[in-house]
């Protein structure tokens, strides 16, 4: 990998957002707060974009050129958060991983490793394109896993709810990919071939908090441990998105019923629009453990 001798010997590794839009400006905010993360450029398509001009009048370097920006950049980014689309990624991809940059990718293209941060921290280091499943898989996953490792689990079943002014027009864009990635990760990371995936935009005002609400089926489920199983998959998700809220949790008769809430920190998105919070806040902890394990490999605090 190719490090900034400059960003590097400051202790942090060198990241571009490639993306404008709701997502990318939230990632803007959480990257420029990391003591191990250095933001060197936010890269969009359109000179005139809201999220572009915004960023740029906090004087961070902008530019809309583009991927394209990033492969002519003096420099290669150590990390870049794809927050466009599932169809650009692969293009990303091409471009990118040549130099020695690794991505960490926000849409739903299922192209990389997927990556759950409580669940499989450690493949953040053995890959270099890493997905972030989506906002629902982050919602979701580390709550299904742990009920899962404990339990047979028949059937599982997905409703996330997210308000309309919540979802960009890249998110809009990849619905169907949404569905499809965030069942694949549930089957990956929980072993369970039966699942269903539900996604809800819900127009309502004021707008709805982003939930998540889980059905399982199982022959040995007690209230119990799966309530002591959610409780712990619930603090470890909150040590890195603090508004994860378990709104109920009941068993009866072989049925599990779990429903969770989350609110946004604030940053550049509403605090309603916790779909957004939790994936971006996974994200951003990932590319921080990623930074952690690479910054002594290119001498950061050698004397």
């Amino acid at each position: 990998m190719t490090y900034n001798g400059s960003r590097a010997a400051a202790g942090r590794l060198s990241v571009a957002v490639l993306g404008t839009g709701l997502i990318g400006i939230d990632l803007v905010a959480k990257t420029i707060r990391s003591g191990l993360l250095d933001l060197g450029l936010v890269v969009g398509r359109d000179e005139a974009a809201p999220g572009l001009r915004r960023t740029a009048a906090q004087g961070v370097p902008v530019s809309a050129g583009g991927v394209q920006a990033l492969v002519d950049a003096e420099h290669p980014f150590d990390l870049v958060f794809d927050a466009t689309s599932a169809a650009a990624h692969a293009e990303h991809v091409d471009k990118l991983l040549p130099l020695g940059t690794t991505l960490i990718d926000l849409t739903p293209s299922r192209s990389g490793r997927m990556i759950i941060p409580t669940v499989n921290p450690a493949d953040i280091h053995a890959h270099r394109d890493l997905s972030m499943v989506s906002c629902g898989g982050q919602a979701s996953v580390p709550v299904l896993h742990a009920i899962a490792q404990a339990h047979r689990i028949d059937y599982i079943e997905v409703v996330t709810t997210c308000a309309t002014r919540s979802i960009g027009r890249g998110t809009r864009m990849n619905l169907d990919e949404y569905v499809e990635t965030t069942q694949e990760a549930i089957r990956s990371f929980t072993g369970v071939r039966n699942v269903k995936v539900m996604l809800n935009i819900s127009p309502a005002r004021p707008p709805a908090t982003f939930r998540v609400a889980m059905s399982l089926l199982g022959p040995d489920l007690t209230t119990e441990s799966v309530s002591s199983l959610v409780a712990g998959a619930a603090d470890e998700v909150r040590s890195y998105a603090g508004g994860f809220t378990v709104n109920a949790c009941t068993v009866n008769d072989g049925k599990a019923f779990i429903s969770v809430e989350v609110t946004s920190s604030g940053d550049r998105i509403p605090r309603y629009a916790g779909n957004l919070d939790i994936i971006n806040s996974a994200a951003i902890l990932v590319a921080e453990s990623y930074a952690a394990e690479r910054l002594p490999m290119a001498g950061v605090g050698k004397s």
